[in-house]
């Protein structure tokens, strides 16, 4: 659809106007960014043609410029709907007299197209009211429902102790942001055969906090289309938001289609946007119980996919573990020392880090060295050992998302030693690991293989314990031959991956 015409575009100026005359960090609160134009209008593209009766849900719909373009995009196609209904949701007041004008404009426009019209604004927060709804028993009698939903829901962490948020967990609904109530509410408020667009953040895509989200979703939707940009600060550049955001098109039904069509652009330019058609097994792995969303788009990263496939092992087979480090330092603060002291043990930070291993003491910085050792301590601690550590977090912008380090006890003179928070550390039932397969893991780790490989399931800049226990590993004995190669330091990365590509030709690339 061509968005500089029609009464949509000018939208886009009233948006901009909106955001100028407002204050940003009030609408982060509520979560409140509006949809460019453009977004809008690429997001309607992708309904596919549907009933002659249209109903249209638009759960936070801000200025209307979603619904708008999505009635435009119906009233343009060859087969146009004999009807179309709009049921808008805003609490805001502020931009309520923009969303009644774009209603009377979408009545014009059915109007003098001869489509009949009926639109309603809601002027009611849409989880409360509908959260409500699904709780009376009526609901579960059929009825009308949508055939259409498109939203860019609030982006906003849910208060677990809330009366709402008691409210939906009593109808099965368990979520940790406001954005995936929005879209779970949407489902059901769908018809058989309805059809959702989505612009939401990737974060959904994996991790345990949207594991019964995904669930419901896979289960209730089949998934068509997922467009994914690749710069975390244009899809909303001029809000300043830095989020990595999806838009995803899927429909309400059991059936599973047998690809799905991946497509990914820097920014809004849609029209140049590369495309790749994944297998949907290839997307949503068979037996997955945690229903990771593989988001495959670059044929060097598909094949970075396929040579995982070589390693066979989990972190159980091998008879490892990882965990999140235990010293959260803003807790502990009254223990933490700047420079080691006689009651003291090493503690140890993303900061540590250097070529490949943990380099302790740290000259300079602003972060502790050390924590007492002491009995409110003891649980925080471990014993010293061989352990395999991963920076937590990481900037889409940086060059690496997984970066591993070996904590070498040769090296640290400590009988019991820290993890910061930041981190993640492998272990073997809470202790060290032999040297050779601590280093071979670290290496494996830190090769540009798994990168890849991490960055086609990872929904957010995080590395989480969760994440690394969904990967693939070596063989015992592959992580052994790997460990042989390193030495007091990791290896360059030519080097890993010259190593790496011994162990797992690569025939694709």
């Amino acid at each position: 659809m061509d968005t500089d015409a029609g009464f949509v575009h000018p939208l886009d100026r009233v948006r901009k106007s909106f955001n100028g005359s407002t204050n940003r960090t009030g609408r982060s609160e509520i979560g409140q960014f509006l949809t460019p134009v453009a977004i809008a209008g690429f997001m309607s593209s992708l309904f596919e043609t549907g009933p002659r009766q249209v109903r249209i849900l638009d759960p936070g719909a801000g200025t209307g410029v979603l619904f708008a373009a999505c009635l435009e995009a119906l009233i343009a196609k060859a087969e146009r709907p004999e009807s179309i209904g709009v049921v808008a949701y805003e609490t805001d007041s502020a931009v309520m007299p923009y969303l009644e004008e774009t209603m009377e404009k979408c009545r014009s426009l059915c109007e003098s197209e001869g489509v009949d019209f009926h639109g309603i604004i809601k002027a009611e927060d849409f989880v409360s009211t509908v959260a409500a709804e699904i709780d009376d028993p009526l609901f579960r009698i059929p009825g009308a429902r949508f055939t259409h939903a498109i939203l860019n829901p609030p982006y906003k962490k849910m208060n677990s102790r809330t009366a709402l948020s008691r409210m939906l967990y009593s109808s099965g609904i368990e979520v940790s942001n406001l954005y995936a109530v929005f879209v779970w509410l949407s489902m059901l408020l769908l018809e058989q055969g309805g059809q959702m667009v989505a612009i939401t953040p990737r974060s959904f895509c994996n991790g345990p906090y949207f594991k019964k989200f995904r669930a419901a979703f896979m289960r209730m939707m089949s998934l068509r289309r997922v467009h994914l940009f690749e710069s975390r600060k244009k899809a909303f550049g001029d809000d300043n938001v830095l989020q990595e955001n999806v838009v995803f098109h899927a429909v309400l039904e059991s059936q599973k289609p047998g690809s799905i069509l991946i497509s990914a652009s820097e920014a809004l330019d849609f029209d140049k946007a590369r495309v790749l058609t994944i297998p949907y097994s290839g997307v949503i792995h068979p037996g997955d119980r945690d229903m990771f969303v593989h988001l495959d788009i670059n044929e060097v990263e598909v094949c970075a996919s396929e040579r995982m496939k070589c390693f066979c092992s989990s972190l159980g087979d091998l008879g490892l573990c990882v965990s999140t480090g235990r010293v959260v330092d803003f807790r502990a603060r009254e223990h933490l020392r700047q420079t080691p002291q006689p009651d003291t043990v090493p503690l140890i930070y993303p900061c540590h880090f250097s070529n490949g291993f943990i380099k302790w003491p740290a000259d300079a910085g602003k972060k502790p060295n050390a924590i007492r050792m002491t009995s409110e301590t003891s649980d925080l601690l471990v014993a010293t050992g061989f352990y395999v550590l991963t920076k937590r977090f990481s900037s889409k912008e940086q060059r690496r998302r997984v970066m591993a380090a070996v904590f070498d006890p040769t090296q640290v003179d400590a009988p019991f030693v820290g993890f910061e928070n930041h981190l993640n550390y492998y272990h073997r039932d809470g202790k060290g690991l032999p040297s050779d397969l601590a280093k071979g893991l670290a290496l494996y780790l830190n090769s540009t293989m798994v990168d890849r490989y991490f960055r086609l399931f990872s929904g957010h800049t995080q590395v989480n314990a969760a994440d690394l226990r969904k990967m693939p590993y070596p063989s015992r004995d592959q992580i052994l031959r790997l460990g042989r190669a390193v030495g007091d330091a990791m290896p360059d990365q030519e080097t890993i991956d010259a190593i790496m590509e011994k162990e797992c030709p690569n025939h694709g690339e």
